[in-house]
């Protein structure tokens, strides 16, 4: 029954809220005249002791009363608020506009006075105006935040109930969005600070986290909002593994929030990814190295919609580049790109970069030669590379053909035409490489560094890092898609291990190591500490709110299948060959001294593989690789792999 009756007030005060505007102001503004002959007749009562008929002399005070009220709050806006989100501000302005009335009715009726109203009346009624109109429209807006009055939530009956970790800046205005949200209601706040506990802070109460496991039972918490956009990555890892023990759904403000807008919005909130545990804390970029290379120049980026080569585009583009050269093979690709730095830049100030989109392929020479000979570029980071290791592995003579050839081609076009910055994108598969990809890119690093001894033109050099999250190439995002299915999550070995880090900072990263290059320079990013894929997949498994099901928790909901290591896959990746490395000007970028081979030697296997690649014949292509590049060792042979894989595939791959 009660719930019957709570249900019809609720659908009543839907229907006012439905109103239009004009009717609804209409309601108030009769409203503040009952609360004008309201004040007036208690003022009358305070002052002699009897209530007075309101039509005897009342009646003249309350006319008086009105025709200044009214007025004044239609003036100051007050029929403007909405009151569902009615805060401090809208009171103080009821104050002030009560203030401008106090002044005019006590001049009239105190100051001058008028025949049968007593003088004290002229002071007595607005304050009881002032309390009476507060008072009327603080009730209003907590009775319309604690009623649910969307029909969903009518229906169901069913809200959010959740904690905000974190008591400062950022929770505070989160809990006000929180207010005026039908689809969560706030039970308290989590802080790591103990001298808050006890305190309350927009009417809830602050807890430290040694309360979290009594709250969540004790109060049906759902939801846990995370709102300490400054706190460290690996404080919000810790916090995250602890909430997700609790089989709460977890979501967070961006780390990156900017609060000086002085706004926060459900909105804003976002799940927890996996991409906001991993890495490290970034180092904040210097601006000097960031435009050394870019301010007011030419840049010319190859593989330029890919994932690397996209985020090197926006960074490049941020710091005021005179044009921009976008260089890809995949036309939809290279729109992407374009549209997205064309849609943000492309105004008619006539400081923003020329941005251009150039469809062609890094291993065709004439057209190479013809894009830089005719923009004459500053700076080239060359990105385009096949980078998934059984891709290339399943097609060698085209990965050899892209990261070998195609380096070699863009690189000579750079000589050619005095460009004086080349920069390559490496991976730390090149170093010690157990399968096609490693080799390519090892060779595309030795390619470059003996080009540098027999010119002075060009300098070129080359930045070594590992996965970066969010990339085509990495695992999560398959883990991703395996996950929404309903598993298994498959990994490779329960051992392996990977360096990760985000695609923003490796590019960033990137432009600063290219800024230091004196020619030559083998550049290795700080990659962090490794981390375990099979603890990647449980980890991701979690923050979808499910458990993984694994020789521990036989009953978990997701999968996680062990299928062996691919071909040419490491238990685990490296960033140096040697151990002749020392620092730099920057704290995460390292400078590698790495053995070479003179480039008489090197230029005739490039040749030989040259017109192995244009033969087809993937197992000398294979052996050229192995005699070039001494530290990779096939971790099986062609025949073997083939045997291998003919029962999973259609047919036998023609590049193999």
């Amino acid at each position: 029954m009660q719930q019957r009756r709570g249900a019809t007030v609720a659908r009543l005060i839907g229907r006012l809220l439905h109103l239009h505007r004009w009717q609804k102001r209409t309601i108030v503004l009769a409203f503040d005249t009952m609360l004008c002959a309201l004040s007036v007749w208690f003022a009358y009562y305070l002052r002699l002791g009897e209530w007075l008929p309101i039509f005897g002399p009342p009646a003249m005070p309350l006319v008086v009363s009105i025709a200044l009220a009214l007025p004044l709050f239609i003036t100051f806006g007050l029929y403007r608020t909405i009151f569902r989100y009615a805060e401090l501000a809208a009171l103080l302005t009821i104050v002030r506009a009560i203030g401008i009335y106090t002044i005019g009715y006590a001049t009239v009726y105190t100051v001058v006075g008028v025949t049968g109203v007593p003088r004290t009346i002229g002071l007595i009624q607005p304050m009881l105006l002032l309390v009476l109109t507060c008072t009327s429209r603080a009730l209003v807006r907590a009775g319309l935040s604690s009623i649910d009055i969307r029909p969903r939530q009518l229906a169901s009956g069913t809200r959010s109930r959740v904690l905000i970790y974190g008591a400062g800046d950022a929770g505070r205005q989160l809990a006000g969005a929180i207010k005026t949200s039908a689809d969560m209601k706030l039970f308290g706040f989590i802080d790591d600070d103990a001298r808050l506990r006890g305190a309350t802070l927009n009417g809830v109460g602050i807890w430290t986290p040694d309360r979290l496991d009594h709250l969540v039972h004790a109060r049906g918490i759902t939801d846990i909002l995370l709102a300490i956009p400054s706190g460290t990555r690996a404080r919000r890892t810790e916090i995250v593994h602890r909430l997700h023990k609790l089989k709460l759904h977890v979501q967070t403000l961006p780390a990156v929030l900017d609060l000086a807008r002085g706004e926060i919005s459900v909105n804003d909130l976002k799940d927890v990814e996996i991409e906001d545990l991993l890495g490290r804390e970034a180092v904040a970029p210097d601006p000097a190295l960031l435009s050394r290379n870019i301010e007011n120049k030419v840049v010319l980026i190859t593989g330029a919609g890919g994932s690397i080569g996209s985020e090197l585009s926006r960074q490049v583009a941020a710091n005021g580049p005179a044009t921009l050269l976008l260089v890809d093979a995949s036309e939809p690709n290279l729109y992407a790109i374009h549209h997205e730095l064309a849609s943000r830049y492309g105004t008619a100030d006539t400081n923003v970069p020329t941005i251009l989109p150039l469809l062609a392929s890094v291993v065709d020479e004439r057209r190479m030669a013809e894009i830089i000979g005719t923009w004459r570029p500053d700076t080239i980071f060359h990105a385009a590379a096949y980078k998934h290791v059984p891709m290339v592995e399943h097609n060698l003579i085209e990965g050899v053909r892209n990261n070998v050839i195609g380096t070699l081609t863009v690189a000579k076009q750079a000589i050619a035409y005095g460009v004086p910055n080349f920069v390559l994108i490496s991976t730390d598969k090149a170093v010690r490489p157990t399968n096609v990809m490693g080799a390519t890119k090892r060779l595309a690093e030795m390619t470059l560094q003996a080009l540098q001894v027999e010119q002075n033109t060009t300098r070129l050099s080359m930045v070594r890092f590992g996965n970066v999250l969010g990339s085509s190439g990495s695992v999560v995002p398959l883990f991703r898609k395996q996950i929404a299915a309903g598993g298994p999550v498959t990994i490779t070995d329960p051992a392996i291990t990977r360096y990760f880090m985000t695609i923003p900072e490796a590019a960033q990263l990137v432009l600063q190591a290219g800024a230091m290059a004196t020619g030559g320079d083998v550049f290795v990013l700080d990659m962090g500490e490794p981390v375990r894929i099979y603890d990647l997949a449980c980890n991701m498994i979690e923050l979808s709110g499910l458990s993984p099901r694994n020789g521990d928790t036989p009953l978990g909901d997701i999968e996680i299948r062990v299928v062996g290591l691919r071909p040419g896959e490491k238990l685990y990746e490296e960033l140096l060959i040697g151990d002749d490395v020392t620092p730099t000007g920057h704290p995460r970028i390292m400078r590698a001294q790495e053995k070479m081979l003179p480039w008489d030697d090197l230029e005739i296997a490039l040749i030989a593989l040259t017109r192995t690649i244009e033969e087809g014949d993937a197992a000398r292509a294979r052996a050229i690789l192995q005699a070039t590049v001494p530290e990779y060792s096939a971790m099986s042979g062609l025949v073997d792999w083939v045997a291998s894989t003919r029962s999973g595939m259609a047919s036998t791959p023609a590049n193999v």
